[in-house]
């Protein structure tokens, strides 16, 4: 697969695009990264993914995928080799969907809006039904290094958000949720992905993302 072209339309900031980021790591495949302005979309963003018009979109010879989720499964299902980003059995592939979906539907909802939330009353909704989706991610990880068992899966890149963009938004607006002793299976979780060599890899600087979302959140005042 040497000839094939593989290129990525992703921004740093954005969660979504770093899951590709490392899905195209794991892999070891060759890709060519295009940065780009979510205020300002360009022309082939535009042309490539018209329906949503958002990063990330993967070009593989020239056809668009689209959907973070759906790209890591088409990057798995493209290029065999190992490691695997989804289980091989049936019942445990279709899980690992159920969680990553749990996460993109429930918890990122939720947390942000814990920071887009207008007055004390909703934003303590929003942290308490925050909490209880962590309580529910503890309890699917107990006994477990990551969510797929040993090794970096599917739900584990789903759940970048945890790992590093949390704790930014946790800092910006003044609150903790995720700590050591209401769950520390997934701090642990946390910082054996953060240890991860592609997951440093990948991953902007704390600090960076801090700045860059401290400014975007006084332009959306």
């Amino acid at each position: 697969m040497g000839d094939e072209e593989v290129k990525l339309l992703g921004a740093w900031p954005s969660f979504f695009s770093i899951r590709v980021e490392i899905a195209l790591k794991m892999k070891g495949i060759n890709y060519e990264y295009v940065a780009e302005d979510i205020f300002n979309k360009s022309p082939e963003l535009l042309k490539y993914n018209p329906i949503h018009k958002k990063i990330p979109v993967l070009l593989h010879n020239g056809k668009p995928i689209c959907e973070s989720l759906v790209i890591l499964e088409y990057i798995d299902e493209t290029w065999k080799s190992e490691p695997s980003i989804l289980p091989k059995d049936p019942h445990a592939r279709a899980m690992a969907r159920f969680w990553a979906k749990f996460i993109d539907d429930k918890c990122f909802p939720t947390m942000w809006q814990i920071r887009r939330s207008q007055g004390e009353e909703e934003r303590e909704k929003a942290i308490k039904e925050a909490m209880e989706q962590l309580e529910t991610l503890e309890n699917e990880l107990k006994g477990k290094k990551f969510f797929g068992g040993d090794e970096i899966g599917l739900v584990d890149i789903a759940a970048n958000f945890l790992a590093l963009w949390l704790g930014v938004m946790e800092e910006l607006v003044g609150i903790e949720l995720l700590t050591k002793d209401k769950f520390p299976g997934l701090c642990e979780w946390t910082d054996d992905y953060l240890s991860s060599s592609i997951i440093k890899e990948a991953l902007p600087a704390k600090q960076k993302l801090l700045d860059r979302f401290r400014n975007m959140f006084q332009r959306t005042k």
